[in-house]
């Protein structure tokens, strides 16, 4: 790398220092317009990265960027005079240089240029999904496991991630949430992942998030159309309306998967039902599952998740259980 120096006099105007510092997850040369701004206004422009992903763009626009590594002394030494150095940030943010100036202008020794931190572009919301992908694309490549793994073989893990999220929900865990959504959403990008070899039908992750993204904006006409919903209900009818329509369905049992919880399955079948207008009265025959799908009928009519209610019910149960155990 090369030194800087400065001839001007200790003296001297302290000058300016102006650390750019930009977001690898937005395309180079994407920059604000203060940014630019500083870039062209400023004396010298000093970037310790030869390799940084936004220099060709600065020297297409014209601002001559040199390739050095100063220390905090160096940069304020060439800082004096008035001069305004701009310092194109690597990505690890220069902590030795921030550190470094820090320090001189602790020992009030140093007669300190003015220190401005300047974004040059920000993260979007969901931003950090780039990086998932990123890091879910290099494994797949180069984890002896995870390059193996099927759609089959990943299907029992997305099934333990949605009981555990259920779970986290349930117990009111934040940081557990938080948690558990990172595992379901890995189950994702991983399944896109390995969607992208097939050698037939190949899908990606870009295209998950666009099917789910027409699929909103067509099932909610009341907020991306000129359809009107005031309540709750109407939206609900707005989704099953399009949802018909799309899926081309002739009985409302269509789509709802037979795998599921038997409580919970029950409780779909309910609920399709009743908000079809259908009378179906569920079907007069003695034993106990017959029993558990009336109250399962019973709770959906009644705006109780039966699933849920019966997992409270046994954690109860259990701890019933450790407290017999313990006396």
């Amino acid at each position: 790398m090369n030194a800087i120096s400065s001839d001007a006099p200790a003296e001297a105007a302290p000058g300016r220092v102006v650390l750019l510092t930009t977001s690898h997850r937005v395309a180079p040369g994407l920059l604000s317009w203060p940014a630019w701004h500083a870039l062209h206004a400023a004396d010298r422009v000093l970037c310790a990265d030869g390799a940084h992903p936004q220099l060709p763009y600065l020297r297409e626009a014209g601002i001559s960027v040199e390739e050095a590594a100063p220390t905090a002394e160096e940069l304020v030494g060439a800082c004096a005079g008035g001069h305004t150095v701009v310092v194109v940030a690597t990505g690890e943010g220069e902590p030795a240089l921030t550190d470094g100036l820090a320090r001189l202008a602790g020992s009030g020794r140093v007669r300190m240029p003015e220190l401005e931190l300047l974004p040059a572009s920000y993260d979007l919301p969901g931003a950090r999904l780039l990086d998932l992908v990123q890091v879910m694309d290099r494994i797949r490549a180069e984890c002896p496991w995870s390059s193996l793994q099927t759609h089959k073989g990943l299907a029992k893990y997305g099934i333990e991630e949605a009981y555990e999220l259920v779970e986290a929900i349930e117990e009111g865990d934040r940081d557990e949430l938080r948690e558990e959504l990172g595992d379901v959403l890995l189950q994702v990008v991983f399944h896109a992942r390995i969607a992208e070899e097939h050698p037939e039908q190949p899908f990606s992750v870009d295209d998950v998030a666009a099917g789910i993204v027409d699929k909103l904006i067509h099932r909610h006409p009341h907020v991306f159309g000129d359809a009107t919903a005031s309540t709750p209900e109407e939206v609900k009818e707005h989704w099953l309306r399009t949802k018909a329509v799309e899926k081309r369905r002739t009985s409302v049992t269509e789509g709802i998967p037979l795998g599921q919880p038997a409580l919970a399955l029950a409780a779909k079948l309910a609920s399709r039902v009743r908000t079809a207008g259908l009378d179906v009265p569920p079907p007069r025959t003695d034993g106990i599952g017959y029993e558990l799908l009336t109250l399962a009928i019973r709770a959906e009519a009644e705006g109780v998740d039966p699933e849920a209610a019966l997992r409270a019910a046994a954690r109860a149960y259990r701890d019933a259980v450790l407290a017999a155990e313990g006396s």
